[in-house]
């Protein structure tokens, strides 16, 4: 008789759970994965590409409706769960229904920030998460769009704005775009990368309020200037989902916590995913989620995996830019840097070594070698052979090293 395995949350890490599962013990669970959006997992990553008509809504589904089939997936979406009763191990739908568990994963993902200020409730003001903001972005059409935020989620909006016919400005608080990604170097150069798309970045730029009548029509900065908008992008960053895993009595600080095997305090019930907090650590990225899902899919089928946390990467097609960062790009008084900049080719190469390890890097224009340096961080390698070549890439330094009797193995 199989277990059944009810997963809340339908995104990229309880798809990529279903896929572990599968692999690894198909059958072994009656799985349901109910998910409030009404469509069937898909790459959040894309939602700009989506906006900017650069690929179709089709194309970002991650698995069709037979592939969930295919392995006995009930797959409920636009179905939300609205409470998590333990005792009795049941999970209660916005319809009333309830669905029993044996073991429950919580894949809620994260909500975004909305700011706190006036006008926030206006028609027009809006976030930029799921499909649903796409179609209304797109049935903007040409309008003045302001942009709160100038991360990576602001710049996607932001790109696909443009390239969807809006005249868009981008309103960030801090001192240069992506700063928690890139160093002062490579943000001045993704500015300018920005404005040559035409939009406009206002850096240092405090909101203070929005206003209007029947709808936003202007943003007010704290300084004073006053920025005209049809529409308004909070892209300020995002918070775990965690209103649900309240219901359950799990323990809760940022995130939904959980130890080394995605449990939470409470037996067989998980997190994974943008609402996890391991360590302290919440994570929004893409891939620490699948790292959480091949430990959780591991621990299901009787192993005994551990997850340690991850090295952060960030490897993305920033308005139309190639921008990887990875690690401790930033570095001390403990550590050398390489630097390797071709303004000309739009090209920024910054490596942080320590102790003749790679700890960290950003690569701005060309990210070819991205997942090399990234796989160099995280075993460790030390660098000394190549170290002369390691800024210019893999193929100069493994070409270089394998040619000496006593080379490393650089090209597994």
């Amino acid at each position: 008789m199989s277990e059944s395995l009810v997963i809340v949350g339908n995104g990229m890490a309880a798809a990529k759970l279903v896929e572990h599962l599968s692999a690894r013990a198909l059958g072994r669970y009656a799985i349901a994965v109910i998910g409030e959006e009404p469509a069937l997992a898909y790459n959040r990553v894309l939602l700009s590409s989506v906006l900017a008509e650069e690929v179709a809504q089709s194309d970002i589904e991650l698995r069709p409706k037979r592939w969930w089939r295919d392995r006995g997936v009930t797959v409920l979406y636009g179905q939300a769960a609205t409470a998590i009763d333990c005792d009795i191990r049941r999970v209660r739908l916005a319809s009333g229904a309830t669905i029993p568990f044996t073991k429950l994963v919580f894949a809620t993902g994260s909500r975004p920030i909305v700011l706190p200020i006036e006008g926030r409730s206006l028609n027009g003001v809006m976030t930029f998460r799921d499909l649903r903001d796409v179609a209304v972005l797109k049935s903007a059409g040409r309008c003045n769009a302001v942009v709160i935020g100038g991360g990576l989620l602001g710049l996607e909006a932001a790109y696909g704005l443009a390239r969807s016919g809006a005249s868009v400005t981008i309103v960030h608080l801090m001192d240069r775009l992506m700063e928690r990604q890139l160093d002062a170097q490579a943000a001045d150069m993704l500015k300018n990368a920005v404005e040559m798309k035409g939009i406009e970045v206002l850096l240092n730029a405090q909101t203070a309020r929005l206003s209007g009548t029947a709808k936003v029509e202007r943003v007010e900065l704290a300084d004073g200037r006053v920025i005209p908008a049809d529409i308004v992008v909070m892209a300020t960053g995002i918070t775990p989902n965690i209103a649900l895993a309240r219901t359950a009595g799990v323990a809760i600080n940022r995130g939904i916590v959980v130890d080394d095997g995605m449990q939470t305090g409470i037996p067989d019930i998980y997190a994974i995913g943008e609402c996890a907090e391991h360590d302290g650590r919440c994570v929004g990225l893409v891939e620490p989620a699948y790292e959480q899902a091949a430990v959780l899919a591991d621990r299901l089928t009787g192993g005994a995996a551990c997850y340690r946390g991850s090295i952060t990467a960030t490897n993305l097609k920033v308005s139309g830019v190639n921008v990887f960062s990875a690690g401790d790009f930033i570095g001390g008084g403990d550590t050398e840097t390489v630097l390797l900049r071709d303004p000309e080719l739009g090209i920024y190469r910054k490596l942080v070594i320590r102790n003749e390890r790679l700890v960290g890097a950003i690569l701005f224009g060309d990210t070819t070698d991205a997942l090399w340096y990234l796989d160099l961080i995280r075993t460790g390698l030390p660098t000394h052979k190549f170290r002369s070549d390691l800024v210019f890439g893999r193929a100069l330094a493994v070409g270089n090293v394998t040619a000496q009797p006593d080379s490393l193995d650089l090209a597994a």
